[in-house]
């Protein structure tokens, strides 16, 4: 029997990874879903191994003198900062940040067992308060990472039922429109085909959105955190802003009790400024490089906590504040801390009619 003349893939089936189709050619060497399956996982593991090289090596540059600590602590912000941005534009997943954020407290664990333990100015309770506060907040990033609550496929019939109930309130109070702040028929429609993302062909509930980054819908999407590789959601928000709030009780705790050993004489405020003979012994110098290192990371994050108290205060989620901006129908008040949409405010009876 002759062979069967090479057929071209349909536009569903994965192109081959080494045939020109152009060509025709009888064999494909490999199976392409298997060798993305082998690849991709392998560039994952690759972005993990940088912050295992980078953390120790530049933070024992850094403990060498003053100098260079200043530029160490000045360019590596800046350079994650950097690859943030690539990333986020590009729309990449990657487990740098993960990585970096687990082996910096990792580290900083570390050297406080070596390095302040030993001194004997720090007691047994202080000790397994602060081992208790890092594994009650690496608990909570597991909890974390258990997934934000994405849109399943089940809830499509529902999704279609909803919005032609919601069309059909919708034409109910049509005379009522004028004191919903203008929601009339046409924008209940118009509510109702936004429900559909166009990527996931699923139909979305109120408030949830598509992450290009996880290529998913997201129930009550706030944003993607970086630092943990996952969406933050409807299921998994709370548990994010506790892992928050423990790092940064743990943090500030393991600075103080850093800065009390290693500048004894000198109070919590001005010994983080200015700490005289630091720089004698490298060990100390090393300490005191990892509490402004912890110091900087600290306050992005406490930053970031205090963004989603604001907003959870606020009842609107990162994205909905994002998207209010950029349609120029929002605010930012407090130097870009609050941002004031007033729509849940003013649409709160009128949304209260058509999804009640």
């Amino acid at each position: 029997m002759k062979r069967e003349r090479f057929k071209p893939p349909e536009p569903d089936d994965p192109l081959c990874c080494c045939g020109d189709i152009d060509q025709q050619r009888e064999y494909c060497c490999c199976d392409c879903e298997e060798l993305d399956d082998e690849v991709l996982p392998l560039r994952l593991e690759i972005s993990v191994l940088p912050p295992m090289v980078l953390i120790p090596g530049l933070l024992r540059v850094a403990a060498i003198n003053c100098v260079l600590g200043v530029v160490v602590l000045t360019v590596l912000p800046g350079l994650v900062l950097w690859y943030y941005y690539v990333t986020h534009r590009r729309k990449r997943r990657t487990l740098f940040f993960l990585s970096l954020a687990l082996f910096s407290l990792a580290y900083m664990y570390y050297l406080f067992l070596t390095e302040i333990v030993p001194r004997g100015d720090v007691s047994n309770l202080q000790l397994v308060t602060a081992t208790t506060g890092m594994m009650l907040t690496l608990i909570f990033l597991v909890r974390t990472k258990q997934g934000p609550g994405f849109v399943k496929s089940q809830s499509l019939a529902q999704g279609v039922n909803s919005i032609s109930t919601t069309n059909q309130r919708t034409t109910n109070i049509t005379g009522a429109s004028a004191p919903c702040n203008g929601i009339s028929q046409s924008n209940g429609e118009k509510e109702g085909k936004k429900k559909l993302c166009p990527v996931c062909r699923l139909v979305r509930p109120p408030r949830a959105g598509h992450c290009r980054i996880c290529g998913a819908c997201v129930l009550r999407m706030d944003h993607h955190c970086v630092w943990i590789n996952s969406c933050v959601g409807q299921a998994n928000h709370r548990q994010f802003i506790l892992t928050l709030l423990l790092f940064l009780l743990t943090s500030f705790y393991g600075i103080s009790l850093v800065l009390k050993s290693i500048c004894p004489r000198q109070s919590l405020f001005t010994a983080i400024l200015y700490c005289p003979g630091v720089y004698n012994q490298y060990s100390t110098a090393l300490c005191f490089t990892c509490v402004w290192y912890s110091v900087i990371i600290t306050g992005g994050l406490l930053h970031l906590f205090i963004l989603q108290i604001i907003n959870v205060s606020y009842n609107v989620t990162e994205r909905e504040a994002q998207i209010a901006l950029r349609n120029k129908t929002a605010r930012r008040r407090f130097c870009g801390l609050v941002v004031e949409t007033g729509s849940w405010l003013t649409h709160l009876p009128c949304l209260h009619r058509l999804y009640c």
